[in-house]
């Protein structure tokens, strides 16, 4: 699933803690960072708020965990509508 208007980075975050399986972002040049890992966090979340973050995608491994995350965007998308 791509990402976009991802604007709170620390709920974001929170939502990947409560992942229980792994959970990826991967970028068009091929870059996998596992979103479980503190260390690619901190290289993922840049390049999430870098101008080329809506051409990150997330995956994650449980479909619990994919359906958590679609949850999460579809929020981010009912408040981006609200504020427009």
């Amino acid at each position: 699933m791509k990402l976009t208007n991802v604007k709170d980075v620390e709920k974001f975050i929170q939502v990947i803690k409560e992942c229980e399986h792994d959970v990826y972002l991967k970028s068009q040049e091929g870059d996998v960072f596992n979103l479980k890992s503190s260390l690619s966090q901190y290289i993922a979340i840049g390049r999430l708020v870098d101008e080329n973050g809506d051409s990150l995608e997330l995956f994650a491994d449980s479909r619990e965990d994919e359906a958590r995350l679609i949850h999460f965007l579809c929020e981010l998308d009912e408040e981006a509508k609200a504020v427009a």
